[in-house]
């Protein structure tokens, strides 16, 4: 899930250089704090060395990052380089890594519901909270074996030059007589499930586990709405952008964007928003060592650096301390500001580690069809 999100930042990060909205420091500098990396070999594969850590990520080779946010901080604290791959640490390629006995990673960007699936087999160590700070993740946000480093929401964004009133539920994006017009939603189901069972009338205590049969029959009795299920975060902007839909559910990355550039007149509500986590994991027998691996993601939860990503992304901060350090202003953006996230319901990761594939693979024959 958090695969695509991450694939999407750096290209927003791309985005907004090329219009000049941040400068190419700036640039670097978020490509650091989301990657937590010294950035060498952009889009190539890492492998580790005495003295050097690999993260595994999801970035593309469009862009390439130079020793900025994490990468130079942590050389200099420790005297270990960070290097990045951007080759996609997905499930498969991390049980490849464990199954090959020697190792080339030792961090990845991993889905929490993986790396507690991993975890349960031997293939991720657990989190040495003696090292990473409990106390800088939010409640209910850390795992045995992956340790929070950012939040996401899938949120309903809508053209509010469209609608006599502004959508303030689930209910009314699946409602288009009220609120005519398109849909988009996500082509990978995490988050959609969510949206149909609440707009459905499932109560949000409710909610998990998730009425699977109930919420494709309500996403396949809606699919004549819904204009594209999209797959990035380009596409589902330019979707609203260019009229094609009316109200989309969107990453809030890409609608803090709307909101901004059309200046309101496609924005969104977090109410009905739909909250969830990226983790850090550390590969078993990584070639780094554990303790090396432990350290880098305790430096990662420094509060102003994760406010620094959230400045150029939207991202929200795994660490509450960083939320003060947000401009007044930009909190309505933040999707862990206490007052926005109280309107959202969490992705339930145990539910998603027993669920995923199969629920997938059921949404992708729905969409398709």
């Amino acid at each position: 899930m958090n695969g695509h999100f991450q694939r999407d930042c750096i290209e927003l990060l791309g985005e907004r250089f090329a219009k000049g909205q941040i400068s190419r420091r700036n640039m670097l500098q978020g490509l650091g704090a989301l990657l937590g990396t010294s950035a060498i070999g952009l889009g190539s594969r890492a492998h580790a060395a005495a003295g050097n850590l690999v993260l595994v990520n999801w970035g593309g080779d469009a862009l390439t990052a130079m020793d900025e946010a994490f990468g130079k901080p942590f050389a200099e604290a420790t005297g270990i380089t960070v290097r990045y791959d951007g080759s996609g640490p997905s499930e498969g390629a991390i049980i490849a890594q464990n199954q090959s006995g020697s190792p080339t990673w030792d961090l990845v960007d991993c889905e929490p519901f993986s790396a507690q699936t991993l975890g349960r087999q031997g293939m991720v160590e657990p989190i040495d909270y003696s090292v990473v700070d409990p106390a800088k993740q939010r409640e209910g946000f850390g795992w045995e074996y992956a340790a929070s480093a950012y939040f996401y929401s899938y949120v309903i964004a809508y053209d509010a030059t469209m609608f006599d009133e502004a959508p303030t539920s689930l209910a009314d994006f699946f409602d288009t007589e009220r609120f005519p017009g398109k849909r988009a939603m996500h082509k990978w189901g995490a988050g959609m499930w969510e949206a149909a069972l609440l707009a459905d009338g499932v109560a949000p205590e409710d909610l998990y586990p998730l009425d699977l049969e109930r919420a494709h029959a309500k996403i396949a009795g809606f699919k004549e709405h819904v204009g594209a299920f999209w797959g990035g975060g380009a596409e589902s902007q330019s979707l609203l952008l260019n009229g094609d839909v009316s109200m989309a559910l969107i990453w809030n990355t890409r609608a803090s964007v709307l909101h901004r550039d059309t200046e309101g007149e496609i924005t969104f509500t977090w109410d009905g928003g739909i909250i969830g986590p990226g983790g850090l994991t550390v590969v078993k027998n990584n070639p780094g060592g554990k303790d090396a691996a432990m350290q880098y993601i305790a430096m990662a939860q420094d509060p102003a650096r994760q406010a620094v990503l959230f400045e150029l992304l939207g991202n929200g901060p795994a660490n509450p301390a960083a939320d003060a350090l947000i401009a007044e202003e930009d909190r309505r953006f933040n999707p862990v500001d206490p007052e926005n996230f109280a309107r959202q319901i969490p992705l339930d990761m145990a539910w998603y580690e027993e669920n995923y594939s199969a629920a997938l693979d059921e949404y992708l024959k729905i969409i398709s069809a």
